[in-house]
């Protein structure tokens, strides 16, 4: 390689092997003249000397070369050159850094030096962690008021011996209604209005996709697939054409239970229900029962507990009857055996498992947000869907 200039180096081709040597060449010179930098002024003066807008070597170098490439060398000579901006960038700063830092390392043991070469490097961004840098604080997330209520609620069953049975959110008239013994156009439906899917019609009704109104598909899918005996609890989201107001959303999460067997009696009920509100509330809270109808339980109950804000005195929370009412259960209703007998047949004609006069059931289920809004005094069921960031920090 031919000397042009004083400054500018000439370049007799522009094959790949002298564009290597050429731009090495170049790559040595800045090392060079980078490792005799001993003060910020000498930084500044290389700086101009190789980057200078209208003077900088390597401006003038640049224009030299391109002027005589041929067009198909023009794209590897642009980004060797990008590649040597992109050097000479770094080792300025690692100057710059050498230049503050050096009066601190003389002296110092070789090993100390390295660390501060190696913290000159990351200040100069050659590094892809620089550690001297202030830390992101990152707050811990938690759980969610109503999925720390759920999650308590399922903990309590689990500790009985029941297992977790999750299901879609997109149900079929079956499932949700059907083998629920709600039969089409009976007016118990009018009470679980819901959002059915489009193009459903030249479906027979039974197929017909809706948003599940609670979480009882799921038992019936858990019977079809499994033979008695079955302990599951089943948390999840349902979905009710219903107004919002202070205690009602359209979107809203349950937790329910099923359990059947041989001898299961509504003794079996009441016992497992009040022992679950004492879990939940405290072993003073009592627990009655009210005769009530759900079209797939008979005989059917409400469940009250004993006010845990007033211990029973009365109060405005309880509305002064000194009870709060809190979930719905029963004994499994014989026809929705009927329904699980004769889906479970379609795969075995002589399958009996569910025969009402062998074994018997029962199941509960309860609003998330009523126990969460009881547990922590919320009187608008609208905070737990906000994002209000103020309301949910007061859970962590």
């Amino acid at each position: 390689m031919a000397i042009m200039n004083q400054s500018i180096p000439e370049l007799e081709s522009y094959n790949e092997a002298d564009l290597e040597r050429a731009f090495a060449a170049l790559q040595d010179e800045v090392r060079r003249e980078s490792n005799e930098l001993r003060s910020i002024e000498a930084v500044e003066q290389f700086h101009l000397r190789w980057l200078g807008r209208k003077q900088g070597r390597l401006n003038l170098i640049g224009e030299a070369w391109r002027r005589m490439a041929p067009a198909e060398s023009m794209k590897p000579l642009g980004i060797r050159f990008n590649e040597l901006k992109k050097m000479l960038i770094s080792e300025i700063e690692v100057a710059k850094a050498k230049a503050i830092l050096g009066p601190i390392a003389e002296g110092l043991p070789s090993e100390e030096q390295a660390n501060l070469v190696t913290f000159a490097k990351r200040r100069a961004g050659l590094s892809p962690i620089d550690i001297t840098l202030p830390g992101t604080v990152r707050a811990p997330g938690i759980p969610h008021p109503l999925l720390k209520t759920m999650n308590e609620i399922v903990a309590v069953f689990h500790h009985l011996g029941y297992s977790t049975a999750l299901g879609p959110q997109v149900e079929s008239d079956f499932y949700n209604f059907e083998a629920l013994n709600f039969p089409p156009n009976h007016p118990a439906r009018d009470t679980q209005d819901t959002l059915l899917l489009a193009g459903q019609q030249a479906k027979p009704s039974r197929d017909r996709l809706l948003m599940r109104t609670h979480t009882s598909p799921v038992q019936i899918r858990s019977m079809i697939a499994q033979a008695p005996p079955i302990r599951i609890v089943v948390p999840g989201k349902v979905h009710r054409n219903d107004a919002a107001d202070a205690t009602h959303s359209p979107v809203f999460h349950q937790v329910e239970g099923l359990c059947v067997d041989t001898n299961i009696t509504f003794s079996d009920l009441k016992g497992t229900l009040d022992h679950a509100m004492k879990a939940l509330f405290g072993s003073s809270v009592k627990t009655r029962f009210f005769p009530s109808f759900f079209p797939f339980t008979e005989p059917s109950a409400d469940v009250q507990i004993s006010c845990i804000f007033c211990s029973g005195a009365g109060c405005r929370r309880c509305k002064h009857s000194g009870w709060i009412e809190l979930l719905g259960c029963g004994m499994v209703d014989p026809a929705v055996f009927a329904s699980v007998t004769e889906a479970r047949r379609k795969l075995d004609p002589a399958d009996d498992a569910y025969n009402p006069e062998k074994i018997t059931g029962f199941a509960f289920g309860m609003g998330v947000e009523r126990i969460a809004m009881i547990q922590h005094g919320i009187s608008e069921i609208g905070h737990f869907y906000s994002g209000d960031m103020r309301f949910l920090e007061q859970f962590a």
